[in-house]
């Protein structure tokens, strides 16, 4: 879809951070300097895995927020399916009315989990559990500013970043630039097509502030960070800043990748988040089960 507004490029929207440290996630409102308007990015459902109970702790923390400074919410938005958290969507959603967005490639996504955990037929494998499925290039409103859609894929087929005014949420893309960029062996990656991914990024302006979905502490840093700029990453990543090479990157990226542990929650998170953040339906005796699959990753 695509809204004609004034150009918005100039305005610089209000970002507020929620880092839940179990998982090492950022979540974000971010809102119209020149309105209540806001959208809420990456949202996180805290999960104990040992004893399968989930809570809303921390999507309460961002309602309070939202509360507090009296918000309309227009948008919750997610980057990309998850592995490594679930998504608190449907709880936020139900509290807020707001639309859910997400890239239309979450449909691969789905192809591909949908077979893995056994989903079944019941189990739509058409975005339809999104409100909105965005393709490279849409535009959307929140308040008085145009947020625009790139697709960055390679982490996985449906990552997105959101270019809103002189921010952008690149989800895992990228890292800081001590910590580098995101993995590419999960299915469906890609690290030639990453690299491809992050000079869509790179050609933003250079001030561009770029907000991270995730933060691991790179060595040597004392403090999680969430914020750094086009210019800091296209120079200094150690990664892929400093003029690397796209054939430099994809061999550096598939020897580290071949190295990497799954993340921990990646087969509830991905089941889950492949469906909005709902939970399986429940079964015959009314409990909702998630699926361990045995030897198959």
């Amino acid at each position: 879809m695509s809204v004609a507004v004034t150009n918005t490029s100039s305005i610089e929207p209000v970002v507020t951070h929620f880092f839940d440290e179990p998982t090492n996630t950022y979540s974000y409102v971010v809102q119209d300097p020149q309105s209540k308007h806001c959208a809420i990015i990456d949202s996180v459902l805290d999960f104990d895995y040992a004893a399968g109970r989930t809570n809303t702790e921390s999507a309460e923390a961002i309602l309070a927020f939202i509360k507090e400074h009296d918000l309309t919410v227009d948008w919750i938005l997610e980057t990309h399916v998850h592995a490594d958290h679930l998504s608190a969507a449907p709880y936020l959603q139900q509290q807020t009315g707001a639309k859910l967005g997400i890239g239309e490639h979450i449909k691969t996504v789905q192809d591909t989990f949908g077979k893995a955990f056994n989903a079944g037929t019941e189990f739509a494998r058409d975005g339809s559990q999104f409100d909105q499925l965005f393709a490279d290039g849409d535009t959307f409103n929140i308040g008085n500013i145009e947020a625009r859609v790139l697709h960055t894929p390679g982490h996985t087929p449906a990552c997105l970043t959101y270019v809103m005014g002189n921010a952008a949420f690149v989800g895992d893309t990228l890292f800081m630039p001590d910590f580098g960029t995101a993995r590419c062996d999960f299915p469906g990656g890609d690290a030639r097509t990453l690299y491809r991914s992050i000079q869509k990024v790179f050609a933003l302006p250079d001030d561009t502030r770029l907000f991270m979905c995730h933060d691991y502490k790179a060595p040597d840093r004392e403090d999680y960070a969430f914020e750094t700029t086009v210019a800091e990453e296209k120079q200094n990543n150690i990664h892929v800043g400093g003029g690397k090479t796209e054939d430099e990157f994809v061999k550096m990226r598939t020897e580290r990748d071949a190295t990497l542990a799954m993340p921990r929650l990646i087969l509830p998170s991905v089941q889950v988040n492949m469906r909005a953040g709902e939970m399986p339906a429940p079964e015959g005796n009314g409990q909702r089960y998630l699926k361990i699959p045995l030897n198959l990753f």
